[in-house]
């Protein structure tokens, strides 16, 4: 039978970040239905008591659960009671790592959140260049792309250049391989100079044959035929070319991003390390 719990979000700024942080632990809960209620801008002690009298009066003493961001301790302290189960993100990671860096932390509610908004420029370049350079338009202004995704028909180019755009700030454009490119194995000079930031995208013929036919079920262009040739042929533009190639079947869209940004050499020290499997390439 699934259970119910009340959850609340609360904070001294927007409560964006006790929310994402309590979603995704609670995501582990699969068996259990939340009631979840976010209570930002929470800046004193007053407000604090008047948001934990809404939370006791809501949840009819069945001890919620409150994720809390807030950084100033007599406001906190406020929610850490018997009648909810508290859970304080920020103050035993902040003041593990005040110990390891040597240095007393800014404490300053919703800091991070004025750091994202200073970086939203580079975001909104970045998604709008991807979607200006969306399925070959526009090549001639490859050179000012950070990675470059290229493939054949439903390889999995656009959501994986969506991604790289709106969640790593970069500009990603990508390139489909048509019939003009692969049978005359060739690739347009806009990508051939700018090979070190290419990423050719591959899979199984089967996987290909199966997309394409959930749209197209029984056309030459979905057949298990036509989908092996396309692949062969795109394989040895990229080996011809000394392209990294990554292989997208089975995978998330966040793992494709990173591991494209891993097989270009891209921020390798900002970026997460996921097992390196299937990207292949050859030094250029």
């Amino acid at each position: 039978m699934t259970t119910t719990q009340d959850v609340y979000y609360v904070s001294g700024s927007t409560a964006i970040l006790a929310e994402d942080m309590g979603k995704a632990l609670l995501a582990q809960f699969q068996g259990i239905r939340f009631r979840e209620e976010k209570i930002p801008f929470i800046y004193t002690p007053d407000d604090a008591r008047k948001a934990l009298d809404h939370i006791l009066q809501q949840s009819a003493g069945n001890q919620p659960l409150v994720f809390c961001t807030i950084m100033d301790q007599e406001t906190r302290d406020v929610f850490n009671c018997p009648e909810v189960k508290f859970f304080d993100i920020f103050l035993n990671t902040l003041e593990l790592l005040e110990g390891a860096l040597g240095a007393k932390a800014l404490r300053e509610p919703g800091y991070s959140r004025h750091f994202t908004i200073s970086k939203m420029d580079k975001r909104v370049d970045a998604i709008h260049f991807s979607l200006e350079h969306d399925d070959g338009t526009r090549p001639a202004e490859y050179d000012d792309a950070e990675i470059i995704l290229i493939g054949v028909s439903r390889s999995g180019k656009t959501p994986v250049s969506i991604y790289l755009a709106t969640h790593m700030e970069l500009k990603a454009a990508n390139f489909p391989l048509t019939a003009d490119h692969l049978d005359k194995h060739e690739l347009p000079k806009e990508i051939v100079r700018n090979r070190k930031r290419a990423v050719g995208l591959t899979c199984s013929p089967n996987y290909l044959h199966n997309i394409r036919e959930k749209r197209y079920a029984g056309s030459t262009y979905a057949s298990l035929a036509n989908c092996t040739r396309e692949l062969q042929q795109a394989k040895q533009l990229y080996m011809r070319h000394n392209l990294k190639i990554l292989n997208v079947e089975g995978r998330s869209i966040e793992e494709l991003a990173v591991q494209a940004i891993q097989a270009i050499g891209l921020t390798k020290k900002n970026q997460p390390r996921l097992r390196a499997r299937d990207i292949s390439g050859h030094s250029s």
